[in-house]
């Protein structure tokens, strides 16, 4: 059942470029009516098969757009062929629409009850979006159909596993638990977290008070170290992650970032554990300083197999240059996305269950958004252009999106109660604005509607412009997505993705991308392609067979 083969180029090439226009990631508007089942002329089935003969080829090529379009095509002719429904629930997948995957799946078993791959194919779906318990029972019918179907009966021994360890957590949590911050201190405090004496790598440095500080020196060290494939002692990831920690639970939800005259800022998209695209992106951005900030907009962990590498990079500048190291959180700065998705097996696997917990902690004190705003006038404008109160440029930087309902205001975003709290699937961050901020997509179609992910909505450009407009904010700039050169401008110019995980999970063959904002509110775009990285795959500490489902 495996899709395709992991194959990539690579190149140096970087080159600012102009601005793209829109690229959906895959239709506007899927086929939630289902088209009815029709008698199907011999011309319509022969050209449905050419169309799918097109559509495996362009799947083949990573081209998952065109493999959703050309699979469409062939379901209008002939509606009635699960195969044409079960692989475009494939690609789907492959674009991260996993609520489209589940419609499609669905159909393929509505036309053919007996169809093994379209239930394997929503199982999947379901992991995907951390529904394993949904997942069980369409493993279960798969086994039903094919009883000597060893793949899948092993998927579904380790998800049933996941789903006993869930619930078990579930049971831990409600009995209560003392803070990790609180037991890591204790830890340090007894003793019992020192540097093992065998420890032969970069060292931090002690202040006068006993103390240890950060330094330039030790982070490049620290990624030379990372480069060689050897871990930090538990104690030095303790004291990096606690030394980040101070300065994110000290923020607002809403981050205010004023760029003085002279100063820039790049706003980074997803990177996804993928550390050492992180560290060529690095390389072209430049690191934090006086004159230059870094704003890093959610998701830096999970699919990628070097997650704590790229965190702990990440929450060293943090606590080396707080005022210019600026990170948002994503949706996979979560507890049940980085149980499925790895970061949680690779904290555990490198650093010990109680690293695990002091991270999961820590990623709900990560400010929700950040609002950077020019001083300077601007150097263009447009009639259409929306400016702060102070006739300045300002962006309003989010990880996912937009909420559920107009009139929601920076202030509302800025008193949102986050620290300890999980966004979760369903229900609230104690509050309903959270989980949008983290989830939401933009669509094409006016208005809100179902989103492609099967978890939150999309918004569309009404709704952007309405809130930009009340909120006197030039532009959203968001990640939460891949886009096929790294970056898509969006919305009438108001909603602009920037993705920056080139060749996403070594399949997509996407570009990454940037996004340099000056003073007076400018910005520049700049993509990069994928740099050659050592023979991990992706996901390799995943649980619940997920990894297996990667590659």
């Amino acid at each position: 059942m495996s899709e395709i083969s992991s194959a990539s180029s690579f190149s140096d090439d970087i080159t600012p470029f102009p601005s793209p226009a829109t690229t959906p990631s895959s239709l506007p508007s899927p086929e939630i009516e289902y088209l009815s089942l029709k008698d199907v002329s011999d011309e319509d089935r022969e050209a449905a098969a050419k169309l799918k003969t097109e559509a495996n080829k362009a799947f083949a090529a990573r081209n998952f757009s065109d493999a959703v379009r050309l699979y469409s095509e062939a379901i209008e002719l002939n509606p009635g062929d699960a195969t044409y429904w079960c692989n475009r629930a494939a690609a789907r997948t492959k674009l991260e629409e996993y609520g489209f995957a589940l419609n499609d799946a669905s159909r393929a078993i509505e036309v053919d009850p007996k169809y093994v791959k379209a239930y394997y194919r929503r199982a999947t779906c379901y992991l995907q979006i951390a529904k394993p318990q949904l997942a069980i029972t369409d493993f279960k019918k798969v086994m039903a159909l094919e009883p000597k179907n060893d793949t899948v009966k092993a998927q579904l021994t380790a998800t049933q596993k996941l789903v006993r360890k869930i619930e078990f957590e579930k049971a831990i949590e409600m009995e209560g638990e003392k803070s990790p911050i609180e037991r890591c201190y204790e830890i340090i405090a007894e003793g019992s977290c020192e540097v093992e004496k065998s420890y032969t790598g970069p060292r931090l440095q002690t202040a006068e008070n006993g103390k240890y500080i950060m330094t330039k020196e030790f982070i490049n060290d620290m990624v030379d170290w990372f480069k060689a494939g050897k871990n930090l002692p538990r104690r030095y990831v303790w004291e990096i992650v606690l030394g980040a920690y101070e300065h994110f639970a000290a923020a607002e939800s809403l981050v205010n970032l004023d760029l003085e005259e002279g100063m820039t800022c790049d706003v980074i998209g997803d990177v996804h554990g993928q550390f050492y695209d992180l560290l060529h992106l690095y390389s072209l951005t430049g690191t934090p300083s006086e004159k230059h900030c870094l704003l890093m907009n959610g998701d830096l962990v999970d699919r990628g197999s070097w997650s704590i590498e790229v965190i702990l990079t990440a929450f060293s500048y943090k606590w080396l240059y707080p005022n210019r190291m600026y990170i948002n959180r994503g949706n996979h700065e979560a507890k049940d996305m980085n149980r499925t998705y790895g970061f949680e097996g690779e904290a555990k696997h490198k650093h010990g269950e109680q690293t695990y917990k002091l991270f999961a902690h820590v990623f709900t004190t990560l400010p929700l958004a950040t609002l950077v705003s020019a001083t300077q006038p601007p150097l263009t404008r447009s009639p259409n252009t929306i400016l702060s109160p102070e006739e300045r440029k300002r962006y309003f930087v989010v990880h996912g999106g937009l909420f559920s309902k107009d009139g929601v205001t920076l202030d509302d975003v800025r008193k949102i109660n986050r620290i300890g709290c999980q966004p979760g699937q369903e229900g609230l961050m104690c509050t309903f604005l959270a989980p949008p901020l983290l989830w939401t997509d933009p669509q094409i179609m006016p208005g809100r509607g179902p989103s492609k992910r099967g978890v939150g909505i999309a918004f569309g450009p009404d709704v952007t412009r309405r809130w930009c407009t009340l909120n006197g904010v030039t532009g959203i700039i968001r990640s939460h997505e891949v886009r096929e050169n790294g970056y898509a401008i969006e919305h009438d110019g108001l909603c602009t993705t920037v993705f920056s995980a080139p060749n996403y999970v070594d399949q997509v063959g996407n570009k990454g991308a940037f996004i340099r904002i000056d003073s007076s509110g400018e910005q520049k775009y700049t993509q990069f392609d994928a740099t050659p990285h050592p023979p991990m795959k992706p996901m390799a500490y995943a649980q619940g067979g997920l990894a297996s489902l990667m590659m």
